[in-house]
Order: C-alpha cells, then structure tokens, then sequence
C-alpha cells in the first residue's frame, strides 16, 4: 500500500531555507532515503488530482525507450476551478500555460509551472551524460532502495538530510535538486535542466489532469505577479540569463521563448509610457502620432488591429471566449501599472541592499461571502487599500480627462489627433472597473478613497509636468 509521509522542515534564523525550492529539495533528500522511487510528482498545496489514469500518461512518456535517457519531465498544464464565467482577473493564465507551451513542445518541451508535474529522479543529479554524484551514497538516483521506510537507520538518515544545515558544502541548489536564487523556482529549475541538455514533453489531454484554484480578489492577483516579476529579473539580470546564457546553451528559438518570460517586467515601461504621454500631449493640443491623412497614420491602424487580431484568434482557438480575451489582454494592461512597475523597484531596492523581498503566499480563499459574490458576478474586488493601485488609478483618471478634452478638441484641432483620441478611448473603456469602483460602488471591494485621492493628486502633478515639458 502506499505511504504517506508527512516532513516538518527544520528552520533556522542563521539557516536560509531557500522557500519552497529548499522545501522541494528536503523532500527529494527524505523520499531519496526512504523509496529513491525513479519518478516524482511535484504538486501545489491547493491542487487535486482530477483524472486517476494520468499517472498512466505521464509513464507513457518516461518509459518510452527511444525518448527516456533524455527526457527530464512531463508537464501538464494548470487548470483550476471556481473560475469566473470570463475570468476576470485572466487567471487562467491561456498563454502560460497553453499557447505558449505548444510553441515550447516543439522545441525542446515546455518549461516547468511549479505544479502538475512527473519528474525523473535522474534529472536532479546533472546533466544526462555526465550524472554528477551524491555526497553519500543513498541519495544517488541510481540506487535501489532495500529496507522499510521504518527501519531505524532509515529514519535517522532521513532526518540527517532534512536538517537545516545539511545542504552547506554541498551541490543542492546550485547543480542539484531544485535551483536557488530566484523566487520562481520552478520557471529557474526548468530552464537550467534545459540549458544542461534535459528534455521536457507536454501533456494536455482533454480531461484536466489537475485542478487547482485561483485568487478571487486583484490585490491577490497583482500581489503574485508581483513576486513571479521579482524572481525572474533575478534570472535575467544574472550569469544564467536567457539572453546569453540561454541562447548559448539552448539554442536562438528557445532562448528568446525564455526571455519572453525573464524580461517580463520590463513591459511596463512601454505600457506606462503610452497609458501617460499620448494623453498629456492630447491635453495640450501636441501630435505625437500622425495624423488622419498621413500614409504613416494607417501603418499605426494596421500594427494595432493585426496584433490585437492575431491575439484574439489564438485566445478563441484554444478555447477561450471573446469576453475572457478582453479580459485578458486588460488584466495585462493593468499588470504593467501594478505588477510589473513595482516588481521592477522592488528589485532594484533589493539589488541595491535596500530591502528584501520575501515569499509571501497568495489568497485562494474567499475572505468572505460578499467577496465570493462579487467574483461571480465579475465584479472587480480591489480589496483592502494598497498603493500598488495608485499609478493604475492616477492612469484611469488621466485617460479620463484626455478623452473628454480629445471629443472637445475634435472640433477645434479636427484630424490632428485622432490616434491620439483613438488610443486614449481604448484606454478609457479598458479602466471602466476602476471609474466604477471609484464613483459608483459602495460595497467593500470598492476602491479606498485614500487611493483615489492620492491618485487625483498624482494626476495634478502629471498634467502640471506635461505643461513645462509639451507647452
């Protein structure tokens, strides 16, 4: 029958116990000692198994002989349940964790997501021509365990490798196990074993083969893109970095598909820059777009409606809706304001030795029933107040006045701006939520009227600054 085997990890204040990739790492050790079973599991605290036969699947692959001496893991996508009927918060994560993974497959396989995945013990020992050697000999992958679980001198083992001071002088975290130095292990993990020449397959059969859950609120939300923007400019800032070190190892294709996640936060310096600049230039009568009757104007249409085509059609094609990909493509507008923005001066705090940053785990439980009601009813639930909202807000607000004073301008500026008016108009539907949680809204998912305040104060100072920079 099968065991299970509860491990209360020992932590020390002069110990670094790495968050959850030294956590995973105390339990390869422990099951090492114990089963050093071939084949592992990785799952998150708030998934499920949704299908019996997947085990079956995953074995398919890690059996196969024409594939299994290279073949790392097998990843199934993250599905959850108790999403919204649109998900409005795209938690789902579509292109994560299904379009993105399907380009990944055919290269060298998808990268890992930190839950629903098989792994082959063999594939945390080095790469697969060269298997680099445990400190002792019951912890090489290799090894056929022979004694019961309960015997003594198993059990002592296994409290040994636990200790919080075990991993010192060894290759745990660095060439070992589950990589350190980043708060998105798994994406980390996943991208070394690649660079060292594993393979990966993806997985996705009809029925889910895990279920989780998701966040019901946007602090949440914005809260764990926060940290997923944190770690992986710790990637891409350091010696490993997808852009070098990647494209080196893994080749041109996967390299760059690396670096479409480890430069993630840099996406909200063009997303502020065009959630701010075109709206103070409409303000003050300035073109920073071409106008109507320009050939270079219909360039601007055609870039705008072609990306947000071809988005929209992989969004449909992999079974979304037309209402969860405006959605999505808002929540990632709102991301770059947020997320983003603050994931990016976070670590620049902490590259500098001004702060640090530690793991903080993400909500996915209603706080209250009120809150679980605004969620199915796709109502935006800012809960409490946070000042990552006030550059999202300020934006709101600025786009706000710009399209009222754009609809006045037409009359006196006529063609000059109407990409400007064009864009600023976009903007203003997408923040819908945010006017309606600052005006109309009573309830407590509303946005905190300190927020709104320092956001109009904010917006003051933008447009008083746009008159010495435009004028």
């Amino acid at each position: 029958m099968p065991n299970l085997i509860y491990v209360s990890r020992e932590k020390s204040k002069v110990s670094p116990h790495h968050f959850k990739a030294g956590a995973l790492n105390t339990l390869l050790r422990v099951s090492g000692v114990m089963t050093n079973s071939p084949v592992i599991l990785t799952l998150d605290c708030d998934m499920y198994s949704n299908d019996p036969t997947t085990p079956v699947r995953a074995l398919c692959y890690l059996t196969d002989p024409k594939i299994k001496s290279g073949l790392g893991f097998v990843q199934f996508p993250q599905k959850f349940q108790g999403v919204s009927k649109n998900d409005i918060y795209a938690c789902e994560y579509k292109r994560l964790f299904d379009i993105n993974m399907i380009g990944f497959d055919g290269l060298m396989g998808p990268n890992h997501v930190g839950t629903g995945c098989f792994f082959n013990r063999r594939v945390f020992y080095g790469p697969p021509s060269n298997m680099i050697s445990a400190e002792i000999d019951e912890l090489n992958p290799n090894r056929i365990a022979d004694k019961s679980i309960e015997a003594k001198d198993v059990l002592e083992l296994a409290h040994n490798v636990a200790g919080c001071s075990y991993e010192y002088n060894t290759n745990w975290g660095s060439k070992m196990g589950f990589r350190y130095g980043s708060l998105v292990e798994d994406y980390y993990t996943g991208y070394m074993l690649h660079c060292e020449g594993w393979r990966s397959v993806f997985c996705s059969p009809k029925r889910a083969a895990f279920c989780g859950d998701v966040p019901k609120s946007l602090i949440d939300v914005v809260s764990q893109q926060k940290r997923w923007a944190i770690g992986l400019l710790d990637v891409s800032i350091s010696r490993y970095s997808p852009l070098t070190y990647g494209v080196k190892s893994m080749g041109l294709l996967v390299g760059v598909g690396y670096c479409q996640y480890a430069f993630w936060a840099f996406w909200s310096i063009p997303l502020i820059v065009y959630g701010v600049l075109p709206q103070l230039a409409l303000l003050y009568g300035v073109s920073v777009f071409p106008k109507s009757s320009d050939p270079w104007f219909w360039l601007y249409i055609f870039l705008f409606l072609g990306a947000y085509g071809q988005d929209l059609l992989d969004f449909v094609l992999e079974g979304g809706t037309y209402r969860g990909w405006w959605n999505d493509q808002r929540m990632w507008m709102i991301r770059g304001f947020t997320s983003f923005f603050f994931g990016s001066i976070e670590f620049i705090l902490k590259t500098l030795n001004l702060s640090t940053h530690g793991f903080n785990l993400t909500s996915k439980a209603n706080e209250d029933d009120e809150q679980g009601k605004r969620y199915e009813k796709e109502i935006f639930d800012f809960g409490p107040s946070s000042s990552m909202f006030l550059p999202l807000t300020a934006a709101a607000i600025l786009n706000l006045f710009a399209f009222v004073w754009g609809i006045y301008g037409l009359f006196i500026w006529g063609e000059r701006l109407v990409l400007e008016l064009i864009l600023v108009s976009f903007a203003a539907v997408n923040c819908l939520p945010v006017y309606e949680a600052m005006m109309l809204r009573k309830d407590a998912g509303k946005l905190p009227k300190r927020v709104s305040v320092l956001a109009g104060i904010l917006t003051f100072a933008l447009i008083l600054s746009g008159y010495f920079f435009l004028e």
